[in-house]
């Protein structure tokens, strides 16, 4: 991705317009009512990528690590063809994009649509209503996500102002991982032996590994930077199972977004993001007279597991310009320590809605349904005849929601739901609440083992939902980042230990609470969220771990049909992909 930088100067409309239909070649834009129609073409390409001195051939968009970037307005309609040329199937998930009445174009393989196999094309159809920030898109099938993913960079709609201070320049930071071996195969072996996969190599800022690596001082990402100047930093975190620290030297940044949604702003030297989250923020550079000019930022994990992780830091460099670009004794920033759980703690804390009248915090003030999921890892038997590498060598790793390991199919949930044809794919019964309750927080029980399922829950159109999801120690007390697709939600309560349903209730925010996509479920904590469930369709919700998820840690929610025609879920294109 380079240093590229941009301008979104509302006077420079026909550069905006000139970069989304030159530099990422979609087809035509054309005008609408609301907006205009941007066309993208994504083409799936194998391409040799050298990172480490390793080079290997990986599955790419537009031969791109990372992908291209889409630049959208408030209001526009998505057109994204999607052309595979390799023998993997693919889809892509358009990540916290809302798809009103367009679940089709969600993307996870097997839960909206069929994956694109091999030499099919498909387009994506949507339109980008009520949301202005910073998202992101993603292969959504195996791990193939570890090449596959790409900023969507989504400006107000014209002459609408951002609610903060207007950036000099903008630019998208993307973390991300190396693997110098196919994720595919990391994973295939993992549900083989039942063990934990093989860890990344390094991690990556924009797809740079940074000089921090052996081999790879050449690969090092650089922000240039003018001084005085105000730039505003897209931030990704892409990563397949990491939550990352983040922080640029001797700079203080603000935060003014959080997965598309306007908030209070806040000042931090030190930024905490899980995978699937985004946050924007605020970068003031040093005026002219500082002497220093050449400053690192830094990412690392934080992780309070049992298992391996990649315990490395990636490094890139913030350069003023006419800076020296030597960087041999350049101090690091400092950042929280691996299990840094309070710090985590404070600083999720701190995020609030803007909750005025021109984005107001719609959070649901009356709830009509209440669910409570355990969320966390556990076991299945070793197959017989078998040796198995998972807990004491006897087992196989598992990760459940209410003790269901979800099993997927290889029907799309949604084609059986629309079509009426859900018998033999799934059923309804999802438990609301854990079958067998148990000190979630506390020793875990004797029997690890978890139940396989392919269960739904149900829920009529317009439902008000608060949710609560609690953290077990089941094999180590871990964050998981759960991400629930086709909606955003309210964080409006979290804790540590066992949440109490007669004592925490009352310390809930519902005045200005964060609104996000994606959230992390606190180590040996839960949280609280709330949504209404004004989008028909079928919607998965997962850990954004890709471990996990490849462990079972997932489940999707039917939401019915509304009265009127703007409720109700349309057909699907006749270019779906089928099985």
């Amino acid at each position: 991705m380079g240093t590229l930088l941009f301008s979104v100067s509302a006077f420079l409309p026909a550069l905006l317009f000139f970069m989304a239909c030159v530099c990422l070649a979609p087809e035509v834009a054309t005008a609408t009512h609301a907006g205009i129609t941007r066309h993208y073409k994504f083409n799936i390409r194998l391409q040799n990528v050298t990172r480490l001195c390793h080079t290997k051939s990986m599955v790419t968009v537009n031969g791109k690590f990372p992908g291209p970037r889409i630049i959208a307005r408030e209001g526009d309609r998505m057109l994204i063809r999607v052309v595979n040329h390799v023998s993997n199937n693919i889809s892509i998930h358009w990540h916290g994009i809302r798809q009103l009445q367009s679940g089709w174009a969600d993307g996870p393989a097997y839960v909206t649509q069929c994956p694109i196999q091999s030499g099919q094309t498909y387009v994506y159809n949507y339109t980008i209503i009520g949301q202005r920030g910073t998202l992101w898109w993603h292969a959504h099938v195996s791990w193939l996500r570890a090449s596959i993913y790409g900023p969507i960079v989504i400006l107000p709609k014209h002459n609408v102002p951002y609610p903060f201070p207007k950036p000099h320049k903008e630019v998208p930071i993307m973390f991300g991982e190396w693997w110098n071996a196919d994720t595919e195969a990391v994973i295939s072996q993992a549900l083989q032996t039942g063990g934990g996969p093989n860890v990344s190599d390094a991690y990556t800022i924009n797809g740079f590994p940074g000089p921090l690596y052996n081999c790879s001082a050449n690969e090092t990402y650089k922000l240039k930077v003018k001084p005085g100047k105000t730039y505003l930093l897209r931030i990704i975190n892409s990563a397949l199972n990491d939550d990352l620290f983040f922080s640029i030297a001797n700079h203080t940044l603000t935060v003014v977004e959080a997965d598309a949604v306007y908030v209070k702003p806040f000042q931090t030297d030190i930024l905490f993001i899980t995978p699937g989250q985004t946050t924007n923020v605020l970068l003031k550079t040093k005026p002219l007279s500082h002497n220093a000019t050449t400053f690192f930022m830094s990412a690392r994990p934080y992780f309070t597991g049992q298992g391996t992780f990649d315990n490395s830091t990636v490094a890139g460099v913030l350069q003023y310009e006419n800076a020296s670009s030597n960087i041999s004794n350049l101090p690091l920033p400092s950042l929280p320590a691996i299990n840094g759980t309070s710090f985590v703690a404070n600083f999720t804390n701190k995020f609030r809605s803007l909750a005025n009248s021109q984005y107001p915090a719609n959070v649901p003030q009356t709830v009509d349904k209440h669910f409570f999921f355990t969320v966390g890892l556990g076991t299945h038997p070793c197959p017989k005849n078998q040796t198995c590498q998972g807990p004491n060598n006897s087992s196989t790793f598992a990760a459940s929601i209410n003790n269901i390991s979800f099993v997927m199919p290889t029907t799309a949930f949604l084609q059986a739901y629309f079509f009426g044809k859900s018998n033999g794919v799934y059923t309804t019964d999802f438990p609301i609440t854990p079958l067998m309750p148990f000190n979630y927080t506390g020793t875990p029980p004797n029997n690890t083992l978890v139940t396989n399922g392919t269960k739904l829950v149900v829920l009529p159109y317009n439902t008000t939902v608060e949710l609560v999801m609690q953290g077990t120690s089941i094999l180590g007390a871990e964050s998981h980042p759960l991400h629930l697709h086709g909606f955003n939600f309210f964080i409006v309560g979290q804790g540590f230990g066992n949440f109490d349903a007669k004592k925490d209730p009352a310390n809930y925010n519902l005045v200005d609470p964060v609104e996000r996509n994606t959230v992390g479920v606190p180590t040996n904590g839960w949280v609280a969220i709330r949504f209404l469930a004004d989008n028909p369709g079928v919607w998965f919700m997962h850990c954004h771990f890709e471990v996990h998820l490849s462990w079972g840690l997932r489940m999707a929610w039917v939401v019915l049909d509304g009265k009127l025609p703007s409720q109700k879920l349309p057909p699907p294109p006749s270019d779906l992909p089928k099985c």
